[in-house]
């Protein structure tokens, strides 16, 4: 059942990096097409912030803390 759930992660955490990744690439095509639309760019920037906190989140959950 642990595995089935890990493997679900994994894939939702593959999914996450490539839309962070997509996300990455289009403020870059934005801002060197010179585009004057501050506004969209903050707003991918933002939900860009989200995905990694969302990845974070889901790789602290895969990874179990180890105190020594």
């Amino acid at each position: 059942m642990s595995d089935e759930r890990d493997n679900t992660k994994q894939d939702q955490l593959l999914q996450l990096r490539q839309e962070h990744r997509d996300l990455d690439d289009a403020i870059a095509a934005l801002i060197t097409s010179g585009s004057t639309d501050m506004l969209q760019i903050q707003r991918l920037k933002k939900k860009k912030l989200m995905l990694k906190d969302e990845i974070q989140r889901i790789e602290d959950d895969i990874v179990p803390d180890i105190i020594a």
